[in-house]
């Protein structure tokens, strides 16, 4: 469970990290702890998956990446644990994984979101997933972004 501590450093750091040179130095001055207090809670909370993650979320659309894609692939349910890591390892995949299928209109286990400047450049990049899927790409599509929608995770008053 959280206590008043871990609530106030999670309510400190929703919104994402200070962008100073010591964030941790930051948000302990913020919620009253000490930087290695803050940064060993998160790390308990990471473990306990109580947050999922903490990592640098870019702006895709800011940095001039607007033709979003996700892929969706039909592979053997049985090598999507194997195939998954391979597709999400590549340095133009943001996020890869399993969703179930709904056959017969959907028949897609595997996602993976693709970015690139322009479409042509998804569906390229798109093609060199379906060179490393090789036969176990058994059909797949790209169903690309219309707009941006806001992202946000856990949200919990201070």
């Amino acid at each position: 469970m959280l206590d008043d501590l871990d609530r106030r450093i999670v309510a400190a750091t929703q919104a994402g990290l200070p962008l100073v040179s010591r964030p941790y130095h930051a948000v302990a001055e913020k919620v009253g702890a000490t930087p290695v207090d803050v940064m060993a809670r998160l790390r308990r909370m990471l473990d306990a998956g109580i947050v999922r993650r903490i990592g640098a979320v870019p702006n895709h659309y800011a940095l001039g990446v607007t033709a979003n894609g996700m892929s969706v692939w039909d592979v053997a349910d049985e090598k999507v644990a194997d195939l998954g890591p391979r597709i999400g390892a590549l340095d133009f995949v943001s996020h890869c994984y399993r969703r179930p299928r709904h056959p017969p209109q959907w028949p897609y286990n595997l996602f993976a979101m693709v970015h690139g400047r322009t479409r042509d450049e998804v569906l390229e990049k798109v093609a060199t997933i379906a060179t490393l899927l090789g036969p176990d790409d058994r059909a797949h599509e790209v169903l690309f972004s219309t707009r941006i929608l806001k992202k946000t995770g856990l949200r919990i008053a201070a």
